[in-house]
């Protein structure tokens, strides 16, 4: 290997030859070699001069360029249904108090006991009353009772009326377990025959009826992990006149509802109703069965805009077969304004000795009992215009098998005679208003017209009533002050006499009241009752008292 000082001596040993080239070349190797030797003996070393400083490589950072959004020009479709403030209820809810939070762990739950006393012309006493317990989480029972009774003018025309019942509730995470049990005692008299030549002694016009019930069921309060809702329930009725008719009832319900999401479910409700009459005045007992079976599975869609109900119902009438429908639908034209409704539905009403003296508690001893068929045809609107007022209208045909009718019996006229009209139809109208503003002012009324024709037993529809019209009236005028008004208006009720003349009876009653907060104790009542004096007949030889005044105090406790 050369380096530049050994090419150098040999460029200059080149040109040299012969001996002395020789000898000259030589001297250049020897020479050579000590600049050779003289160049290893020389340490070779590396100078360093910086130190070595280790860095981590800086880390790649992904740049993000944001960039606005596009605007969004689409309208937002807003689903929320808050209905108008324009439920209305016969009774007044009790006003909310808020109360400081206390220490102890029973819960308030507001001004639940009172008594209500009063006392007005005609002999009128009355007494209500209400007890609750319980702390309204794991257990509420609450107890009712009120009493009324008045003498007329007329010899005989006497009533009273007393009803006792007590409800109660058990709570646990899921399930309500509740249940019920009363009595109602009512005492009419059959006043109405020609007091100028008749002289009944009064236990021979006595119509003495007693219902005790009770009643229990279980249903679910949360949502469980099937998501299916049941409410199951049984009530029993021991119905009674003087001990002369005795008549047992069992009603049993059995609803579930499975849920499909937001938007489908499937109903499925079987039903019992079982009655057995016996009537103990005759030398041989008589007893009538009015059994109904039903079961009744339906399928519901609910939306936004539209809810559609589909379904039958078969039923045993007494074993006999029928198939009713159960097809309803409502669709919402306007969002909260106006909504169609339509449908074609059917029902079993039954028909016990226990509902038909409620319906007229002048009734003859029933002979037969059976169940009413009622099909109908319906479609109507309804609506809510702003925040105060609604309205419904509807209209419908209504087909009716097995209707019970009431007619003057041809002895003394007192007593109605229930006679059965095997087929009848009616076109109904009907139409409802309300104007509500919170709880300080309710205006409802009502109004049903009904057209029966196509009868094949009778002449005409003995008993019921062709036009009806009704209101209420309650505004808080004042923080103490409550003023209430009602009215009950019919027509054209067609009624046979004994001698086989038709008659039709009309009235009108209307009556107003209000109630003064003295303390938060104490309120004083003042009820008047029909103000315009009529002795109208809703029944056939039965008018009614006239002008009744009645009032009283309230207390809460």
């Amino acid at each position: 290997m050369f380096n530049k000082y050994n090419l150098r001596q040999n460029l200059l040993c080149y040109p040299l030859r012969g001996i002395g080239g020789l000898l000259l070349f030589a001297s250049c190797l020897i020479a050579s070699d000590a600049i050779a030797q003289r160049d290893t003996t020389r340490r070779q070393t590396i100078d360093i001069t910086s130190s070595y400083k280790p860095v981590l490589r800086n880390a790649v950072k992904i740049n993000l360029s944001a960039s606005p959004l596009s605007a969004d020009t689409s309208r937002p479709r807003l689903a929320y249904d808050i209905p108008a403030q324009n439920l209305f209820f016969a009774y007044q809810p009790i006003s909310l108090k808020p109360l400081a939070l206390m220490q102890d762990t029973g819960l308030e739950l507001g001004i639940r006991n009172y008594a209500k006393v009063g006392f007005g012309n005609y002999t009128t006493p009355y007494i209500a009353a209400a007890v609750s317990f319980g702390d309204g989480k794991t257990s509420l029972v609450n107890l009712y009772g009120n009493y009324i009774s008045s003498k007329g003018k007329i010899t005989n025309q006497n009533f009273s009326e007393l009803q006792l019942k007590g409800t109660g509730s058990f709570f646990t995470a899921k399930n309500e377990t509740y249940g019920s049990a009363g009595i109602n005692a009512r005492q009419y008299y059959q006043y109405g025959y020609d007091h100028a030549i008749r002289n009944f002694a009064k236990d021979s016009v006595s119509r003495k009826y007693q219902d005790f019930f009770v009643s229990a069921g279980l249903r679910n309060i949360a949502v469980n992990d099937f998501n299916v809702n049941y409410n199951p329930n049984i009530t029993a009725h021991i119905f009674s006149r003087e001990n002369k008719i005795n008549e047992s009832s069992l009603i049993i319900d059995a609803p579930v509802e499975k849920k499909f999401g937001e938007s489908v479910s499937f109903k499925v409700t079987a039903s019992a109703n079982l009655t057995n009459f016996k009537n103990k005045t005759t030398t041989v007992t008589k007893s009538i069965s009015n059994n109904l079976f039903q079961i009744a599975p339906e399928l519901v869609y609910y939306s936004d805009k539209f809810t559609f109900h589909g379904g039958v119902t078969p039923s045993w009438n007494n074993g006999v077969l029928s198939v009713l429908p159960n097809i309803y639908g409502e669709a919402q034209l306007q969002h909260n304004i106006l909504m169609v409704q339509a449908g074609w539905v059917g029902r079993f009403i039954n028909n016990s000795f226990r509902s038909l003296s409620t319906m007229n508690p002048y009734i003859a001893d029933p002979t037969f009992l059976t169940n009413t068929k009622e099909v109908q045809y319906y479609g109507g609107v309804k609506a809510t215009l702003g925040k105060h007022f609604s309205f419904n209208a509807k209209a419908a045909f209504i087909t009716y098998n097995n209707v019970p009718l009431f007619v003057n019996d041809g002895l003394y006229g007192n007593s109605f005679i229930v006679t059965n009209e095997s087929k009848m139809s009616d076109l109904q109208l009907h139409g409802d208003m309300s104007v509500v503003s919170q709880d300080k002012f309710t205006l409802t009324a009502g109004l049903d017209i009904n057209t029966y024709t196509g009868l094949s037993n009778n002449a005409n529809a003995w008993g019921l009533i062709p036009v009806q019209l009704t209101g209420s009236f309650r505004w808080n005028a004042f923080k103490q002050v409550l003023l209430k008004a009602d009215v009950f208006t019919f027509s054209g009720v067609p009624a046979l006499l004994k001698n086989n003349t038709e008659k039709k009876t009309n009235g009108a009653d209307l009556s107003a009241g209000a109630e003064f907060k003295i303390t938060k104790k104490f309120s004083a009542w003042l009820d008047l009752n029909n103000i315009l004096d009529q002795k109208y007949q809703r029944f056939n030889n039965y008018p009614v008292y006239g002008l009744n005044v009645i009032g009283g105090i309230i207390a809460h406790f």
